[in-house]
C-alpha cells in the first residue's frame, strides 16, 4: 500500500514577526498618557498653578481640564497607533521584499511553463507568508510527483491541503492584535460616553447649587463633556482607519494565496494523468 509524506510546515518569514505580548503595548501606553497629561497637558504654562486655571483659554489646558477620563482615552489612542505600527511592520514582513502581485504573476508564469527551479527560487527570493506558503505547495508537489497508487485527484487534494495548512500556520501571524484594535473602536467610543455623562454630571450638579457663582462650574462640566466627547470620537476614528486598512490588506494577502494555490493544484492536474 502506497505511502504519502506530509509535506513540511511552512518556514516562517525572516524579519519582524509582531508583537505577542500586546499587553505590554497597552501598559507602556498608559503610563506614557499619565505623563502627557500631567506633566504636559496640566504644565504651567497651559494651566494656571496658582488657581489652576487654563490660560488665556489654552487648547492643551481645556484637554487636561477634561478630567481623570483623558488619561484613559489617551491610553487607547496611542495604543492604537502604536499598535497600528506594529501591524504595518509585521505585514510589510508577511508581504515580503517585492511586489505581491508580481510575484503572484511570476510565479503562475513559471508554473505555466513547469519551471519549478524558478519557482522556488522566486520564493527564495521574496520571502514573506505568501512564500512560504507557496514553498510548502510546491513541495506537496514534488512530493505527489513520487507517489504512485493514489488516484490523481488525491494528490490534487493532498496539494491542495498542504496549501490549507500552511495558510493557517502563517495567519497567526496576520491577524495578530487585530482584535485589539477592533475592540478600541468600541472602547474609544464608550469611554466618550462615560466621560460626557461625567461632565454633564458637574454641569448639572452645578445648576442644582444655582446662582451665578456657580457658572464657573457649570462651564468646567461642559468642557470636560466635550473634550472628552472629542478625543473619544478622535480615538474611534482612528481605530476604525487603521483596522480597515489593516483587514483590507490581509485580505489582498489572502486573495494572493488562494491564486496561487489554485494555480498549482490544476497545474498538477494539467500536467499529470490518471494513474492506470
Amino acid at each position: 500500500m502506497a505511502t504519502t509524506k506530509k509535506a513540511a510546515p511552512a518556514k516562517k518569514g525572516q524579519g519582524f514577526q509582531g508583537v505577542k505580548g500586546a499587553f505590554w503595548i497597552i501598559a507602556v501606553c498608559f503610563v506614557l498618557a499619565v505623563c502627557f497629561f500631567k506633566y504636559f497637558l496640566g504644565n504651567a504654562d497651559h494651566i494656571n498653578p496658582a488657581n489652576g486655571e487654563v490660560i488665556d483659554g489654552n487648547m492643551w489646558g481645556t484637554i487636561y481640564k477634561g478630567g481623570v477620563v483623558v488619561p484613559v482615552i489617551l491610553t487607547l489612542l496611542f495604543s492604537v497607533i502604536a499598535l497600528s505600527i506594529e501591524r504595518g511592520l509585521a505585514l510589510n514582513t508577511a508581504f515580503g521584499k517585492g511586489k505581491l502581485p508580481k510575484f503572484v504573476a511570476n510565479i503562475k508564469a513559471a508554473l505555466n511553463a513547469n519551471d519549478f527551479v524558478k519557482a522556488q527560487e522566486l520564493c527564495d527570493k521574496q520571502r514573506g507568508s505568501v512564500a512560504n506558503v507557496v514553498g510548502a505547495s510546491l513541495r506537496a508537489y514534488k512530493e505527489m510527483e513520487a507517489v504512485s497508487g493514489i488516484k490523481k485527484a488525491q494528490k490534487v487534494a493532498k496539494i491542495q491541503q498542504a496549501h490549507e495548512e500552511a495558510t493557517q500556520l502563517e495567519m497567526p501571524t496576520l491577524t495578530m492584535n487585530m482584535p485589539i484594535i477592533a475592540t478600541i473602536v468600541t472602547l474609544g467610543t464608550l469611554t466618550a460616553l462615560f466621560g460626557t455623562v461625567v461632565g454633564m454630571i458637574r454641569s448639572f450638579a452645578a445648576l442644582a447649587a444655582g446662582g451665578g457663582a456657580d457658572s464657573q462650574a457649570l462651564s468646567l462640566g461642559i468642557s470636560e463633556a466635550l473634550v472628552n466627547t472629542a478625543s473619544g470620537i478622535l480615538t474611534s476614528w482612528v481605530a476604525v482607519v487603521a483596522y480597515n486598512y489593516y483587514t483590507n490588506k490581509i485580505d489582498k494577502l489572502t486573495f494572493a494565496l488562494d491564486e496561487v494555490g489554485y494555480s498549482i493544484a490544476q497545474t498538477y492536474e494539467a500536467n499529470h494523468t490518471e494513474e492506470a
